[in-house]
């Protein structure tokens, strides 16, 4: 009485109290208190008390659900009726009472029949049980409906912590119940006021797929209740819901099983196309349109197969889809994208016609069935362009609507591209300039004009850039010519620079691109002008065309770098952002790239120079000054200069021009060592440089690798790590580096191994981890001859050990990698010199390795990080056979019995045996995802695996040279 009433005063308190601590209080507790035992009989008590509140009654019945779901086990097996009888009390005693407490009292007896097997229940399974108390207690049929509902849903529910075997059997045992539960339904269709939550249950019966023959479903009366509600005046929901399942259970995604469903596809087809004419009527109510559309999209997504057959009565259903992508509601109109896209697929794809033989027949089918689509996909981009058009009201919008509006012209955009691949870029392209010519008559150069038709036709054309050919002479020399004509509207110059950068390649190619150029580049300088959105449309324009033109515009070199020193130093009007003039740096490196090498040299000078300026002026200020500046300040600079390293393909210049920045690099090094952002965009620039320049940067990299050595002891930043993996990449294995290369390899791993001794630093270090291990990969591919020998591959292999079950993911994944790299050294034929090596390291370790593997697999790391850990498990497994297997043996047999049983453990070991001898892995992966699950399935079991397979603490001394 004392807990229950202690309950009572905690969701009083959380409800009602005004303090918000008290608030907070309240809740931990209850949250912890609905994880002790005593919460069965208080939740169950406090439920039965005639006096409880609403709050009461929903917090108990929620904790009594969560209880049977997840922790069945800790009750003993005599205490199953007891609790049957209990939860069959409530369920009649709330038949009347609150829905939501009505609800989890169901799903907690569902819950319960999925722990319980059909023998032990008794009376024949539950479906049979609920059989017998709808009969003897008619009164309270509707909780018994809501617990019919609730039941085939819960085979999928992967809350309740059964084990799968018994959620495969829990499942079969309601498939053959199923016939007994549609007959209860049918008998409940005679009382009207209950035939809405009939229908409801029924739906979720029939996603228990292809139980019941497609034939007998074709007259099953609950089948013809929902399609005649299908004629009253109001939708009902519930009926929608009905017949959505059963267009989902006669899909087919294989012709030759067609057959069979089509009893059934032929009573629905003909009722739901009779729906067409209400997708336009304007009385009709749009919840009610959305419904018949639904429908529709649910057609088409079932029957894409058959309907990409082409044949004449599936142009019926095209055309009813097509009504519906007319709708002016976007909701509505794309519910049938899905449909578009998989069309799309099934037309164009080679495995869609193999049924038809040669490659002659082949070919002729294929283009049949375009030829019939061609004007379902013409008609569709003539809709959907208007729905990229912008809002009048579109800067009234708040942040949220304006990135829904976004998303639309993404999702219209995919569209676009479908109809392309179908039609080919060139035919959409004729239409989509149809509707640019007519949206261009309405629109002058007059500030009033509608400028929006005009920009959505360009966005339009911008989305199918990648599918109009190259060469194509007819329409993109009129679009091209139009641009220059058009208003500088923010939006419409944002997407008329957008759609210049897009076509960069046709502006090379086809044979009056070039002559474009010059107007196009004025608007993309106008462009930078007009606000931060255009001036970053035409920076990324900007850099396209440099990509792509960059031949052709050597000779203009002047001009382009008139632009970009306008840019970069802000000059006038220009509203080009530090992060949008990195595509100015990227396009005029890549001009620079074509130069020849006696003349790249110079204009790399004159490209560096706006951020070596303001460089050196900082440092000229002084060390104080440098030290005490915003990263900011000195990042903007450097990530500038990192770009030129990156796109300038010329290594001699490029190394040369870092030796000679060598100066200003160092004094920021050293100043600055402590600043991790600055760092990080000073590693970047070198590494970008190490990748350009590879061989020429090798005195350089030498004076680079024993500054960042010394000041690694000082800081452990995680970048001089990762320039360091860079080096490794490009000299790994150039002899003349080795004694630079091992004692950087020694000095790092040392000192990073030497702050990792325990669970707690990688957590609280993790980018370091990520790092150190990525580089110690880095170092098995790219010089193991340096790094097996040395004594840092011990101690990383203890350290690795300490440190897989981190829980951030990319330290966890790279010292996984980095396991999985040592474990397949012998896959390459660099590494398999030092197999022995690696095995005086890895056996004597071997179990203890293994243990933690398994562990994480049962729990010590989240299951998403579950593939992970087996390729490295199986990785594990293949190199060390027999060994491996009697390490597994020996982790498995810690688990005790209650928590994994002999079966799932045989099973568990059986896969990995079969890893021995190189079966697939597709194979092995579900006894070992069985095994994982069970581990998992509630907290009380996952302690008792994880407390069976945890090391002894795990602790590493190592010296740091």
């Amino acid at each position: 009485m004392e807990l229950q009433n202690t309950v009572k005063e905690a969701l009083n308190a959380l409800y009602h109290h005004p303090d918000d601590a008290v608030r907070m209080q309240a809740d931990r507790w209850l949250q912890d208190f609905q994880r002790t035992i005593d919460a069965w009989q208080v939740s169950d008590n406090l439920l039965h008390e005639n006096g409880s509140n609403l709050e009461t009654s929903i917090f108990c019945s929620q904790t009594l659900r969560s209880k049977v779901q997840r922790d069945f086990e800790e009750l003993p097996a005599e205490a199953f009726r007891p609790l049957r009888v209990s939860l069959n009390t409530l369920l009649k005693s709330f038949h009347k009472g609150p829905p939501k407490v009505r609800t989890q009292i169901s799903l907690a007896v569902a819950a319960l029949a999925v722990h319980v097997p059909a023998e032990d229940w008794g009376d024949g399974g539950i479906v049979n049980w609920i059989r017998d108390e709808m009969n003897s207690h008619p009164e309270f049929i509707p909780s018994f409906l809501e617990l019919l509902r609730v039941l085939p849903e819960e085979v999928f529910n992967h809350k309740i912590a059964v084990r799968p075997d018994r959620r495969r059997r829990f499942e079969n045992e309601l498939a053959s119940g199923m016939e007994i539960a549609l007959n209860l339904l049918t008998a409940c269709l005679n009382i009207s006021e209950l035939m809405e939550q009939v229908l409801e249950a029924f739906a979720s019966w029939l996603r228990l797929r292809h139980r019941i023959p497609a034939s007998a479903l074709a007259s099953q009366p609950l089948v013809l209740t929902a399609l005649s509600s299908l004629n009253s005046d109001i939708l009902s929901e519930a009926s929608v819901n009905v017949i959505s399942e059963l267009i989902h259970y006669t899909a087919v995604r294989n012709l030759d099983e067609v057959a069979s469903q089509m009893p059934l596809i032929q009573v629905l087809v003909p009722r739901i196309m009779n729906l067409k004419p209400q997708l336009r009527d304007p009385s009709k109510d749009e919840e009610d349109v959305k419904a018949i559309a639904r429908l529709f999209a649910d057609m088409g997504d079932a029957y894409v197969e058959l309907i990409a057959t082409a044949s004449d009565e599936s142009m019926l259903i095209v055309q009813a889809l097509l009504e519906v992508a007319s709708h002016p509601e976007f909701d509505i109109a794309s519910m049938t994208f899905n449909f578009w896209h998989n069309l799309q697929i099934l037309l164009i794809e080679r495995n869609s016609y193999v049924a038809y033989g040669s490659e002659a027949s082949i070919e002729a089918e294929r283009a049949r069935r375009l030829q019939v689509f061609q004007k379902s996909y013409e008609s569709l981009v003539s809709m959907v362009t208007i729905k990229v058009e912008y809002p009048q009201d579109y800067s009234d919008l708040s942040r949220e609507d304006q990135k829904d509006f976004k998303q639309i012209r993404y999702a219209v955009a995919d569209i676009l591209v479908d109809a392309a691949l179908v039609l080919g870029g060139d035919a959409t392209l004729r239409i989509l300039y149809m509707k640019l010519i007519e949206a261009v008559s309405n629109c002058g150069n007059n500030g009033n004009s509608d400028w929006r038709p005009a920009e959505a036709a360009l966005y339009s054309i911008r989305a199918i850039s990648h599918y109009v050919s190259v060469v194509e002479g007819e329409v993109m020399p009129q679009v091209m010519s139009l641009l220059p004509e058009l208003s500088h509207q923010p939006q419409l110059l944002q997407t008329v620079c957008l759609l210049i950068g897009a076509y960069s390649k046709w502006l090379d190619a086809a044979p009056s691109g070039l002559s474009f150029l010059p107007p196009l580049i004025n608007i993309l300088v106008n462009g930078m002008s007009i606000s931060e959105d255009t001036a970053a449309a035409a920076a990324l324009a900007f850099r396209h065309i440099c990509d792509d033109c960059k031949k052709n515009l050597c000779g203009y070199l002047d001009d382009l770098f008139q632009i970009y020193q306008r840019a970069m130093i802000g000059e006038g009007t220009f509203k080009v952002s530090a992060e949008d003039s990195l595509h100015l740096v990227e396009a005029l490196s890549m001009v620079i790239s074509e130069l020849p090498s006696e003349h790249a040299k110079k204009a790399l000078d004159a490209l560096c120079l706006p951020a070596v300026t303001p460089l050196q002026d900082l440092i000229n200020q002084g060390s104080l000054v440098l030290g005490k500046k915003p990263a900011r300040e000195l990042t903007v600079h450097i990530d500038q200069l990192a770009n030129i390293f990156r796109h300038v393909n010329h290594p001699e210049a490029v190394s040369d021009a870092v030796q000679q920045l060598w100066p200003i690099f160092k004094a920021i090094f050293e100043i600055r060592s402590w600043d991790m952002r600055t760092m990080e965009s000073l590693c970047r620039a070198c590494k970008n440089a190490v990748r350009t320049s590879k061989s020429l940067m090798g005195v350089t990299v030498g004076v680079i690798l024993e500054e960042i050595q010394g000041l690694y002891k000082q800081h452990q930043q995680p970048c001089f790590l990762y320039l360091s993996s860079e080096v490794i990449k490009i000299f790994g294995s150039d002899q003349s580096c080795t004694n630079y290369l091992k004692n950087m390899i020694e000095s790092l791993f040392n000192h990073t191994t030497f702050m990792l001794t325990k669970i707690q630093d990688f957590t609280s270090r993790p980018d370091l981890v990520d790092d150190c291990f990525l580089l110690a990969s880095r170092c098995i591919r790219y010089c193991p001859q340096l790094f097996f020998p040395s004594p840092v591959f011990p101690c990383l292999v203890d350290c690795s050990m300490i440190g897989i079950t981190v829980q951030h993911r990319e330290a966890s994944n790279s010292i996984l990698n980095f396991l999985l790299d040592v474990f397949d050294l012998a896959n390459s034929s660099q590494g398999k010199p030092y197999v022995s090596i690696r095995d005086n390291v890895i056996i004597p370790r071997g179990a203890i390795i293994t243990r933690i593997l398994v562990a994480a697999l049962a729990g010590a790391l989240p299951s998403s990080r579950l593939e992970t850990v087996t390729y490295a498990l199986l990785a594990l497994t293949r190199a060390y056979g027999v060994n491996s297997l009697q390490w597994v043996k020996e982790s498995v047999s810690l688990i005790p019995s209650n928590a994994v049983t002999e079966v799932e453990k045989s099973r568990f070991l059986q896969a990995l045996s079969d890893a021995t001898s190189l079966a697939a892995i597709n194979g092995l992966m579900i006894p070992i995802e069985e095994l994982s699950e069970v581990c998992r399935r509630n907290r009380s079991v996952q302690e008792i695996v994880q407390g069976a397979l945890r090391p002894h603490e795990l602790n590493m001394i190592s010296s740091v040279s």
